[in-house]
């Protein structure tokens, strides 16, 4: 599984704006179940759910918000570089100014597992995240996020 089979570049958002991380998480899912063709509210909800059993803040500024959904045939992502770091009761308690969103179909058991782990080991690499917080528009952000592992740091 790679980067571009969850992420496309009209998924891909530079200096987005956000107040909290509830006004991110609404925004973000809206902007991504309208590209997909899913309930905007199901999305939101979905994610909520799943950020009431723990925030997906991982740290270091980033967050991998996921859900499960209904009527998803394949998983999707977004990924948004936030204008400033916001609030996301991350495992460090430090703000959040990376997040990459999947959203998942319901019956995605391993490769649910596996897009988390292509997109937790991508962000955790500290140089990708300079590069990402450092660059300002987002076709760069898409092939920086795109690019084969081995040549992304």
């Amino acid at each position: 599984m790679e980067i571009e089979d969850l992420l496309n570049p009209d998924n891909v958002l530079a200096g987005f704006r956000a107040s909290s991380k509830k006004q991110a998480l609404q925004a973000l899912s809206r902007h991504l179940a309208e590209k997909v063709g899913v309930d905007c509210r199901d999305a939101f909800d979905g994610l909520m759910e799943r950020e009431r059993l723990g925030s997906t803040g991982v740290g270091h500024g980033v967050a991998i918000p996921h859900a499960r959904l209904k009527g998803l045939d394949r998983i999707v992502g977004l990924f948004a570089q936030l204008a400033e770091p916001i609030p996301f009761d991350s495992v460090d308690d430090q703000p959040v100014d990376l997040i990459f969103m999947l959203l998942v179909p319901e019956e995605a058991g391993a490769d649910h597992l596996k897009a988390l782990a292509k997109v937790s080991r991508l962000l955790r690499d500290d140089r990708m995240c300079e590069k990402l917080r450092a660059t300002h528009k987002a076709p760069a952000l898409f092939a920086m996020l795109s690019q084969p592992a081995s040549n992304a740091a």
